[in-house]
């Protein structure tokens, strides 16, 4: 069971189960965002940085405009070409 509406909590898990008296594993399942959105939301980011890329910002523009770091936007460029590139593999594969 996952949280009909997520928010973005503050605390960790673990100080959340010390307050509530139970286990952190009960907080994961009472406040955690469905898989489907937390993906959906890491795609958009990605989209963002590599769209941003692609337009001629740098790395440290592409930062600003996020309000990220320059690694942050870094792993975001890589994560989305090797993304690409798997998804090539794949569809290869099962073209042949």
């Amino acid at each position: 069971m996952t949280a009909q509406m997520p928010i973005r909590r503050t605390k960790t898990a673990r100080e959340l189960a010390e307050k509530w008296g139970v286990s952190e594993r009960s907080v994961y399942r009472r406040v955690a965002e469905p898989r489907a959105d937390f993906l959906a939301r890491a795609k958009a980011r990605r989209d963002r940085a590599v769209e941003l890329r692609a337009q001629g910002l740098s790395y440290a523009e592409i930062a600003e405009a996020m309000e990220v770091s320059k690694g942050t936007v870094g792993r975001l460029i890589h994560d989305a070409k090797k993304l690409a590139e798997h998804e090539t593999a794949v569809d290869q594969a099962q073209a042949s």
